[in-house]
């Protein structure tokens, strides 16, 4: 009976390691996927609508000269 008893804590403490680790797993996968993001961003440079209507008005004032 000890035998039976000691076989059955063994499988429910190994199936329990199991779901640790899976979750363990899981949540290191979905943090490394979230360090990634920053790699694969678009890495353009944005030009502000202010500074395209400098240039603009700055084109504009040296025609006109």
């Amino acid at each position: 009976m000890d035998t039976m008893l000691g076989f059955a804590a063994l499988t429910m403490a190994t199936i329990v390691a199991l779901f640790a680790a899976l979750g363990l797993q899981a949540l290191l996968l979905r943090g490394v996927f979230a360090l990634m993001q920053p790699a694969t961003a678009d890495r353009r440079a944005t030009h502000a609508p202010i500074e395209r209507g400098t240039r603009l008005a700055a084109q504009a004032y040296a025609k006109a000269r």
